[in-house]
């Protein structure tokens, strides 16, 4: 099983740049209620056995992004724009603490038949984030240099029942 990952090439302000390229990484200027294009994108390549799919998306500064938040454990995933979860099944998030990060999975809601003579991209684990428009200066200087990043995973899906099996196999 083979996979890429990447995502549309955006300026800091989250606006795409033309001509349109995909790249694995973009770097922005976050600023309170400013949306900005991320679309992380899975794509089987060609000759790929049929896979389950899974993505991983890691915040840093996660006890920083709980103060500004929710004390508890701040859900992430509000901020996601265009996320299906028809087609991405939330899996839920855990944090670590000794790294300060905080990381959500989601898996892809079907097997990806495997396809001998094209890639196959899969549909967008969402398509922007929006910085929500309540944060102030002060906390958003509190997360200056902030990363989120997007992992993708594949597993061959001959040999396991259901997607369970094969990620606990994976993870084992």
């Amino acid at each position: 099983v083979a996979i890429t990952l990447d995502e549309a090439k955006v300026d800091v302000d989250g606006k795409p740049v033309t001509p349109a390229e995909r790249v694995k990484t973009n770097d922005y200027k976050l600023m309170p209620g400013h949306k900005y294009t991320k679309d992380p994108t899975v794509t089987v390549k060609a000759g790929s056995e049929s896979c389950y799919v899974k993505m991983t998306v890691t915040f840093s500064k996660a006890s920083e992004l709980d103060a500004i938040f929710d004390p508890k454990g701040a859900d992430m995933t509000s901020i996601f724009n265009g996320y299906d979860s028809t087609k991405w099944i939330y899996k839920g998030n855990t944090e670590n603490t000794a790294a300060n990060t905080r990381t959500y999975e989601f898996w892809y809601n079907e097997i990806v038949s495997g396809a001998a003579s094209a890639d196959v991209p899969l549909d967008a684990l969402f398509d922007s984030i929006t910085v929500p428009g309540t944060i102030n200066n002060a906390q958003l200087d509190t997360i200056v240099g902030m990363t989120i990043t997007v992992n993708a995973y594949a597993i061959q899906a001959d040999g396991f029942g259901t997607a369970d099996a094969a990620w606990t196999a994976y993870n084992n």
